[in-house]
């Protein structure tokens, strides 16, 4: 039977209501498609998970971290389930949004745009990309 899924969309509406500092930074500049004109939702569900941020359009999720995900096995397979369902997968340092802001929006955008399109796995970035059908 179709339809909304009340337990989850209950779950999503709660944790929308607990963002933090950061998650509401990031949230300003993306919402109401500010952000280049790409449309991005909080706390969608996708699978048994709720990203901070989807760009459905591009397939894109968009994660605010802090330390407690460092090294995380969670989210290691929180990552492979989006990739596995064709969603790419960007995470950001919560501090990182808080003092480089227009940095993360560059990133995002050179993200949308296919500017980067490989598997980045750094410091202060880890972006994996789905495969897309040829």
């Amino acid at each position: 039977m179709r339809g909304a899924n009340q337990k989850r969309t209950a779950r999503a509406r709660s944790l929308r209501k607990v963002e933090n500092d950061a998650e509401a930074a990031l949230w300003s500049e993306l919402r109401a498609r500010r952000l280049g004109g790409y449309k991005f939702v909080r706390q969608l569900p996708i699978g048994p998970f709720f990203p901070d941020f989807a760009c459905r359009e591009a397939l894109l999720v968009v994660e605010v971290d802090g330390s407690q995900h460092a090294d995380s096995e969670h989210d290691a397979k929180r990552n492979a389930f989006m990739n596995a369902n064709g969603w790419s997968v960007v995470r950001f340092w919560n501090a990182d949004v808080l003092r480089e802001r227009e940095a993360v929006l560059d990133t995002l955008i050179a993200i949308l745009d296919g500017r980067i399109n490989q598997v980045v796995l750094s410091c202060d970035l880890t972006y994996l990309p789905a495969e897309r059908p040829a």
